[in-house]
């Protein structure tokens, strides 16, 4: 599990933003989104660093907490 922090995923359209690119990249993964703490966590998805530049491709800026 890759688990990011993205402080500018503010609301649901954010987090519905972040799942969709996230799915076009990793379509087998998992993705949970928790706003309140402002996490992504994707599940499934091998290679981090690629996911980390989807999220950032779609306007956020995510920070990798842990894998």
């Amino acid at each position: 599990m890759i688990e990011f922090e993205v402080k500018d995923m503010t609301c649901g359209h954010c987090a519905g933003t972040i799942t969709a690119a996230v799915q076009k990249t990793a379509p087998d993964a998992t993705i949970e989104i928790d706003l309140p703490s402002h996490s992504v966590r994707v599940d499934g998805a091998a290679d981090a660093a690629l996911v980390e530049r989807t999220i950032r491709e779609a306007g956020y800026t995510p920070q990798i907490k842990s894998r």
